[in-house]
Formats: C-alpha cells, structure tokens, sequence
C-alpha cells in the first residue's frame, strides 16, 4: 500500500491562486477590504476598552449610532474625516504611514 504525499500550500500561494497575483486589480481590492475590516475591529476595540456603546461613540463623534455600527463591522464606507474623528472622540493616537517605494514620506 502506498502513501500519498499531502502538499501543502502557503497563504501567500493561496491567494495567488484563488484571488489573484499581487498588483493585480482583484488582489488589490481584497488587500483592501482586509485592511479596512481590521480598522473596523481597531474602532470597536478602542470602543470597548473606554467603555463606550456605539450610542455614546456616536454622540462624540456627532453621527448616529447605526454609523459607528457600519464602520465597526466594516470601515469601507467611512470617510478619512470620520475616522480620524472617531478616534479623536476615543482619546486613541493613529498613525499613517505612506511609502513610496522604499522610503517613508513623513509629514512636518
């Protein structure tokens, strides 16, 4: 009796495979959704730990509470302006960052 060999694959292989190559417009797109859901989970996180319901966060920041809901399960929709505002009203510190090929741009 012979034994099959299970190969294993990477993530990185994975999403070549299923999503698309890296710079391509579809691995693109879902780079991106994965970045802003992790900003969404951020929000909701800061939230809890101040001790805030949406209800709350959304008075501080001036929007309605089915707005912070939005951007918590998924921060696609929201504005640059929104965001930084949220975690103004959450006391928290953000950070961007751009680069450009190699080198950092920083802000004065």
């Amino acid at each position: 009796m012979t034994t099959k060999e299970i190969k294993s694959f990477s993530l990185a292989e994975m999403k070549d495979k299923y999503i698309g190559k890296v710079g391509t417009t579809e691995r693109d797109e879902y780079e991106y959704e994965l970045r802003m859901d992790v900003l969404g989970k951020m929000i909701k996180t800061a939230r809890q730990e101040r001790h805030l319901t949406q209800e709350e966060l959304g008075k501080l920041v001036g929007v309605q509470k089915s707005q912070i809901s939005k951007l918590e399960n998924s921060a696609n929709s929201a504005t640059i302006d929104t965001v930084i505002k949220v975690f103004k009203a959450l006391k928290a510190e953000i950070n961007f960052n751009v680069k450009i090929e190699d080198n950092f741009i920083k802000l004065a």
